[in-house]
This record gives structure tokens, C-alpha cells and sequence, in this order.
């Protein structure tokens, strides 16, 4: 197969960046699973917003302090300056962001000064991804392909050309294209506690050690300080930092409480797990009590329905939360454009590290970091584009890739060890 663009990957990254580009451009976009399954459907929160002039100080300061201040400046004012428009292409793709009459409603999340996070319910992240996945369905010149995973790179003359990958029948195949995105999304399904889909397992970052291509910052892993405790396996339920932010408190098992909650992930998470092994615990308690129960279930009626299910009336009593592995800060190094360093080659979303988010990811700027940079990805590859050499066969031995997935995992993890005790 060949294409101008070929996209790795259907989250919200990857399908703005699709929305992003010219439609006289072929473009291919392939996912692991069927295309809702990314972690981008997931993000219950919201998405961080800049509301005014007065406020660009307050929100550098925010996301710089939770990221202990190893942002990169530059692209945390990228982030924030090209906020709004962010959201009105989202408004104008049909997102129905909550409302009082016409002006937008504002939530608050641990670790900022104001409220500035603009939500649907709390499902943001599926109301915005589901209204991207379709306007990209109703583009012509887009192609997508589910089912289909990368499991090599195509390289020639030090450039990108594309991938080899295989369908849900093991058969492997090249897709060729002149640019290639990574917008393969994080980590989760390499750790047992996870919020993330297990089958996001940091197949670019493999890629990327294999080729060389400069990664960054990739032991800087966030925990996510609530998730619903549960025995059951496979990926945690997420319960929203919004909550907390709307006044739920945490408790330890005699029930008091023993943490600011709006304190950066990190910090409460850290205070979670030493609260855990002081009580010899599995988990600590989480209590809605503060807020109102019609708020509970006007602004959080998935968390409310999921505990329910799980056997806890949350409008009456309080949930058992434990941290689980949520975000990745660090991944590929790109620059203010997403350009990796291998030429033709761009990542965006999770995979991608541009130094937004520093050590610790400030609440609701995941979703507002990943459109941001797909879309200055997309319009670079516009403005600089060139047709590359896509007509050399590529010759696949599927016996290389035998065990590829428990190599790519070994390979990953023992990285992100080695970069860890670098730091220690």
C-alpha cells in the first residue's frame, strides 16, 4: 500500500492531524484495535482552556509548578496560546462542551489556581474523539484501517518511508508514504495496574531504540492517584481528578482525611501509597459526600453508573480508590513542530515527548497538548512538503519478527530502568 500520509495510530492526536491536512492528500491511518479503543475515549475530565489574558500567567505557572518546572517553556506557551482555537475547531466538529446558556461552564482539577477545564459530563474525551472519528469517516481521501499493527519502520537513506505491520490474521504487509506520524498513544498494557487499553504496549518507543531515534525523558511515568480498587483484572476504572476538584476528599480507614487533594498527581499519589503501607492496606477511601448528589450525577453519571455496577452507591457512601499507572510525560523527542529525529518521520499525542508536561502532567492537559501538536505536525508537513522515494520493493521475513511483542516489552522496559536509575 502506499500513501502521501500515513498515521500510526487513532486517538485524538492522530485523527486531528489527519483533519489537519489537505484533502487532495491520500492519507492512511491504522490502529491496533477497532478505532474507539484509544485512550483518548477514556479521558474523563476535560480539556484545559485558556479564558482570557489575565489568565496565561496563572496557567504557565500551574502547568510549570506540577511539572516540578523541567517543562520546556516554549512549548508549554505553544499549548496554552493555541488553545482557543483548539476549541473552536472542536466546536465547529459538533463537541458539546457544557454550557450555562452560552457561555461555557469551567471546572476546576487538582493543582489549578482557577477553574479553566471546559467538559462534557464526564466522558470529554469520548465526546471529543468520537466527533473527530466522524468527520474523519467523512473525508474521501482518509483511510482507515483497523486491526492493523506497526511492527516495523520503513527506512532508506536515513528517512522514513513508511512501516511493515500486520493485519488481525498475522498476514504482514508495507504501507509506504512520503511523511509517517507516530500517534501510537502510551504505555499501560507494559504495567499491571493501568488505566490505559492493555494492547498500548509503546510499540513506537521499541521501534525508536532499535533505529536510534532520540527519546526523551521516557522513566517519567505518571500514576493516576484514583482508580476504582477492584480484583477483577484487566485496566482500572478511572475516577476523575474533576471530583476532586468538585470537593470529594480522601479518607484513610478510620476515616479521616490525610492529604490536600488538590495537590499535583504526584504528591497525592505519593501520600496515597504511604498511607497504604502505613494501615497495611490495599486501598484508601474516597468520599463524594461533599457534593451535592444531583451535581453528582448531572457531572459525573458515568462514575456514578460504573460504581453502581461495581456494588458502591457513591451519593452515600465512600469508594475504595488505589493509584494505577495513567500517563506518559516522557517518548519520543520532538520538536515545537513534532518532527522526531529521523527525517519524514513526526509523533504526537502520548508517545511524543515536546516537554509540555515536564515530571507530572498538570491535570486536563493531556487532550489540549495532543490537538495542539497534531495539528502543528500536520501543518508543517503541508508547508514543507516533498514527495519521497516510495517505489523501492520492501522484501518482509516474518521470522524476524517472531516474539516481537515480548522483545519490544523487554526492550522498552529495560530503557525506561536504565533511564531511571540514571536519574537516581
Amino acid at each position: 500500500m502506499k500513501a502521501d500520509i500515513l498515521i500510526v495510530g487513532c486517538g485524538v492526536a492522530g485523527l486531528y492531524c489527519a483533519l489537519n491536512l489537505p484533502q487532495d492528500k491520500n492519507i492512511i491511518i491504522v490502529t491496533k484495535a477497532e478505532a474507539p479503543k484509544s485512550d483518548s475515549f477514556l479521558a474523563q475530565g476535560g480539556i484545559c482552556v485558556l479564558r482570557d489574558a489575565q489568565d496565561y500567567d496563572s496557567f504557565y505557572e500551574d502547568t510549570m509548578k506540577a511539572g516540578h518546572y523541567e517543562n520546556n517553556p516554549d512549548s508549554v506557551d505553544i499549548m496554552i496560546n493555541s488553545s482557543r482555537e483548539v476549541i473552536e475547531d472542536l466546536v465547529a466538529c459538533g463537541v458539546r462542551f457544557e454550557k450555562n446558556g452560552k457561555e461555557f461552564i469551567y471546572t476546576r482539577e487538582g493543582a489549578h489556581s482557577k477553574p479553566r477545564i471546559l467538559f462534557h459530563e464526564d466522558e470529554t474525551g469520548k465526546e471529543i474523539t468520537s466527533h473527530l472519528l466522524e468527520c474523519v469517516r467523512q473525508k474521501s481521501n482518509i483511510q482507515i484501517i483497523e486491526y492493523y499493527t506497526m511492527v516495523d519502520l520503513v527506512c532508506s537513506d536515513g528517512e522514513c518511508r513508511g512501516i511493515i505491520g500486520h493485519n488481525v490474521s498475522g498476514e504482514y504487509s508495507a504501507i509506504l508514504a512520503d511523511y509517517t506520524v507516530l500517534a501510537t498513544g502510551g504505555i499501560g498494557g507494559l504495567f499491571k495496574h493501568s488505566t490505559n487499553y492493555r494492547h498500548l504496549t509503546g510499540d513506537a518507543l521499541a521501534l525508536a531504540l532499535e533505529y536510534g531515534i532520540k527519546l526523551q525523558h521516557i522513566d517519567y511515568i505518571q500514576i493516576h492517584p484514583t482508580t476504582l480498587y477492584s480484583q477483577k483484572s484487566g485496566r482500572e476504572f478511572l475516577i476523575s481528578e474533576s471530583v476532586r476538584g468538585e470537593g470529594a476528599i480522601l479518607l484513610n480507614s478510620k476515616g479521616e482525611r490525610f492529604v490536600n487533594e488538590l495537590l499535583p498527581r504526584d504528591v497525592v499519589a505519593n501520600a496515597i501509597y504511604a498511607e497504604m503501607k502505613k494501615e497495611e492496606s490495599e486501598h484508601v477511601w474516597l468520599s463524594m459526600a461533599p457534593i451535592p448528589e444531583d451535581e453528582i450525577k448531572s457531572h459525573f453519571p458515568n462514575i456514578y453508573r460504573h460504581c453502581l455496577e461495581e456494588g458502591y452507591d457513591v451519593t452515600k457512601e465512600p469508594i475504595p480508590v488505589v493509584p494505577s499507572q495513567h500517563y506518559f510525560m516522557g517518548g519520543i523527542d520532538v520538536d515545537r513542530y513534532s518532527r522526531t529525529s529521523m527525517p519524514r518521520l513526526y509523533a504526537v499525542g502520548e508517545t511524543a515527548c515536546n516537554g509540555v508536561h515536564g515530571k507530572n502532567r498538570l491535570a486536563s492537559n493531556s487532550l489540549l497538548e495532543s490537538l495542539v501538536f497534531a495539528k502543528r505536525s500536520a501543518l508543517h508537513i503541508v508547508s514543507n512538503y516533498t514527495a519521497a522515494d516510495t517505489d523501492t520493493a520492501v522484501i518482509i521475513d516474518p521470522q524476524k519478527y517472531t516474539d516481537y511483542k515480548a522483545k519490544y516489552k523487554a526492550a522498552v522496559l529495560a530503557a525506561i530502568e536504565k533511564e531511571r536509575q540514571s536519574h537516581e
